[in-house]
C-alpha cells in the first residue's frame, strides 16, 4: 500500500477529495476549494497529510494554506497532540465558510458545463462511428459483389 493510499485510508471524510483540475491545470480555485473541504472535515490534519491526500507538492500546500490564512478564511489553533508535541488545528472562519460555498458553486457550475460539453462530444463521436461503420459495411458488401 502506497503512502498516499495509507493516508487516504487513515483520514475519514464524506467524499473523495480530487484535485485533478488543480494539479493538472494550475487551477487555484480548485486547490483552495479542496483544501477548505479537507480542513472542514479534518481540522487537525497536518500540511504533509493535506499534500499527500490532494496530490499537491508540500510547497504548493504551504502556499495555499498561508493564502487562506492571510485572507482571513482560516484560523490556526494550537493544541497539544502529545505531552511533548504542539500541533495546529485549522478552523474555517465565517468568511472561510462563505468562500467555500462560493467556490463550490463556481466549481460545480464549471463541471456541469464541462459535463454537458462532454455529452455533446460523446454523441458526436458515436454518430461518427455509426457512419463510419455503415460505410465500412457498405464498402465490404460492395467489394464482395464486385469480385468475379
Amino acid at each position: 500500500m502506497g503512502r498516499r493510499t495509507l493516508l487516504c485510508s487513515m483520514v475519514e471524510h464524506k467524499e473523495p477529495f480530487s484535485l485533478s483540475d488543480a494539479s493538472n491545470h494550475g487551477d487555484q480555485d480548485a486547490a483552495r476549494l479542496a483544501v477548505l473541504r479537507l480542513l472542514t472535515e479534518q481540522p487537525e490534519i497536518s500540511q504533509r497529510a493535506v499534500s499527500a491526500l490532494l496530490g499537491l507538492s508540500l510547497g504548493k500546500t504551504h502556499y495555499v494554506l498561508h493564502a487562506l490564512l492571510d485572507k482571513g478564511l482560516v484560523k490556526v489553533r494550537n493544541f497539544q497532540r502529545s505531552h511533548r508535541k504542539l500541533s495546529y488545528a485549522y478552523v474555517l472562519t465565517p468568511r472561510g465558510l462563505a468562500e467555500k460555498l462560493q467556490l463550490t458553486r463556481r466549481f460545480l457550475s464549471r463541471k456541469e458545463a464541462e459535463f454537458e460539453e462532454l455529452k455533446r462530444m460523446i454523441s458526436t463521436l458515436r454518430r461518427e462511428l455509426e457512419t463510419h461503420d455503415a460505410l465500412v459495411t457498405d464498402k465490404t458488401a460492395f467489394e464482395r459483389n464486385e469480385q468475379p
